[in-house]
């Protein structure tokens, strides 16, 4: 994305008024945000509104800052060797899972080897949240699970908070066969940690899976954006397990948001008297599968595994997921598959489409197709009757919800 793009975006990120929402209206509407902007006033009102349309037509004062604060961030990678990426909508590398959830981000900051994202399969991530606040056996407990699961070719999600998040990023690394053994989704730009004790951690991350967020650079850790990225934790996974939760906790709203997208949720029970198992244990009686044992997943999962044997540390879960020695062997693999079978929504092109409707150019800077290869394609899915035709010349997939 070269600086004048890079602008244009950061733009339509930071215009007062205009969230996800509408940014993706006017996106669907008008095409890649130069022919937004260039648009007349009574077009963007057309879409949006005239509070909105008036908003667009004026340039946030802090824009020179905060594109000088990405490019700042951008240019680190020479520094440290971390590459950096800013993906829109409009990129085709953008993450085609994320497509498919109910608010996708417009702009995605990516730290690390863009290939992992390209590799990356929700189908074979698991997310594990839980407190900020565990116990010891709760941190002991997400560590050894995203340890052995990672060992499995799993890729652990996670949001890097402190505690059970931690925890989970921490054993998935220790998982050395693992080819992306973690994601950290994280609620502030990406030249900051937050906590600050995570700071090892990230870097681990960044170099070995990756830090991905929709917040640009400079965004400072601001209460919304923690529960805003759960959705982001959930779309990029297949399940979700809670492994400890108060009633109140964040990682519920992950479980929720994983359950609204169809997502397996999962939740280790604990003791009656802890304040920190209520969460799951509510959880499970609003029908998430009670988890003793890392098996219990791959079970769910029908993970087809071949046996090695990995020796855990003292006193961790053992490949079962339960309490065992140095002297306990499990059983592991690094060549793992899932069975399931392609359906509609594995077709190229109606991954690139998302769930919201789309014009043609943004669709050809998604997939890079040629003109008429796109409009055949189109034509073929339209009679299939998984495409529909939407006044303004735009499309829409069908039957993704």
């Amino acid at each position: 994305m070269d600086t004048d793009e890079l602008r244009l975006w950061l733009r339509l990120l930071h215009t007062p008024g205009i969230g996800n929402h509408a940014a993706r209206k006017l996106l669907a509407a008008l095409g890649l945000p130069e022919h937004i902007f260039a648009a007349p006033a009574s077009v963007l009102d057309a879409v949006v509104g005239p509070k909105q349309a008036q908003a667009l037509k004026r340039e946030p004062d802090d824009l020179p800052q905060r594109l000088a604060t990405c490019q700042d961030w951008l240019a680190a990678s020479a520094r440290d060797g971390l590459p950096r990426t800013v993906l829109s909508l409009a990129d085709a590398r953008y993450p085609a899972c994320l497509l498919q959830i109910e608010d996708p981000p417009p702009v995605l900051f990516v730290l690390g080897d863009l290939a992992r994202l390209a590799r990356h399969d929700p189908r074979q991530s698991l997310a594990i949240v839980g407190s900020r606040n565990p116990t010891p056996q709760g941190s002991q407990t997400a560590r050894a699970f995203a340890r052995h699961l990672a060992q499995q070719g799993l890729t652990i999600v996670s949001g890097l908070a402190h505690g059970i998040d931690a925890a989970a990023h921490a054993g998935a690394l220790e998982a050395a066969a693992a080819p992306v053994p973690t994601l950290a989704l994280v609620g502030t730009g990406l030249d900051r940690v937050y906590p600050r004790q995570n700071q090892a951690l990230a870097r681990d991350v960044a170099q070995r899976g990756l830090l991905l967020s929709e917040f640009a650079p400079g965004t400072p850790p601001l209460p919304s954006n923690f529960p805003k990225r759960n959705r982001l934790i959930a779309g990029l996974s297949r399940g979700t397990l809670v492994v400890e939760a108060a009633l109140q906790s964040g990682s519920l709203i992950t479980a929720r948001l994983a359950g609204e997208q169809g997502k397996d949720v999962f939740a280790i029970p604990g003791s009656i008297h802890g304040t920190q198992s209520r969460g799951c244990h509510a959880l499970i009686r609003e029908g998430a599968r009670l988890v003793e044992s890392v098996q219990d997943i791959l079970d769910e999962w029908s993970w087809q595994s071949a046996p090695s044997t990995v020796r855990p540390p003292d006193g961790a879960p053992d490949g079962d997921g339960r309490p065992g020695t140095a002297t306990t062997t499990t059983q592991c693999s690094a060549s793992m598959a899932i069975t399931t079978a392609p359906d509609a929504e594995d077709d190229e092109l109606l991954r690139a489409m998302g769930a919201d409707p789309i014009g043609l150019d943004a669709l050809q800077a998604r997939t890079g197709w040629p003109t008429p290869q796109l409009q055949a394609r189109l034509l073929e899915l339209e009679l299939e009757g998984r495409v529909g035709r939407l006044p303004g010349q735009l499309f829409q997939a069908l039957g993704l919800g």
